[in-house]
């Protein structure tokens, strides 16, 4: 019998299936737990809501929904750190404290980015509107 590599297994369709179940459970975590996540929702809506009534170009979807991506996995990824963090170190924790505050600079680059690419994409046409 061929021995296997540590950590490695048979690829299947059950278990990727199942990796898709985990991330939507993840999903729905970070929507029901994250008051931030819900800011970031409603502003997704706007952002959909203005960019189909302002017709913008393929290109501008792109970079939108790129952005609300970035954006979202950014915030994934903080509340991931968070939970673990939380996890292994329940008391204060000066350098704990340290690796959640940069979590959360992460979520707040990406969506400084996002807005400048929100500005580029949807000033102009407000501006013709007025």
């Amino acid at each position: 019998m061929k021995n296997k590599p540590i950590g490695k297994t048979q690829f299947s369709i059950k278990s990727r299936l199942m990796s898709v179940v985990y991330a939507l459970k993840g999903v729905r975590y970070l929507f029901v737990s994250q008051h931030n996540a819900w800011i970031h929702l409603v502003a997704i809506v706007i952002v959909v809501v203005g960019g189909i009534l302002l017709c913008i170009s393929r290109i501008e979807w792109c970079f939108i929904v790129l952005s609300i991506a970035v954006v979202l996995s950014a915030e994934a990824a903080n509340t991931a750190i968070e939970e673990l963090t939380n996890k292994v170190s329940p008391e204060f924790n000066l350098v704990a404290g340290r690796v959640k505050d940069l979590g959360a600079a992460a979520v707040l680059f990406c969506a400084i980015g996002a807005a400048v690419v929100g500005a580029f994409v949807f000033v102009p046409r407000l501006a013709l509107l007025f």
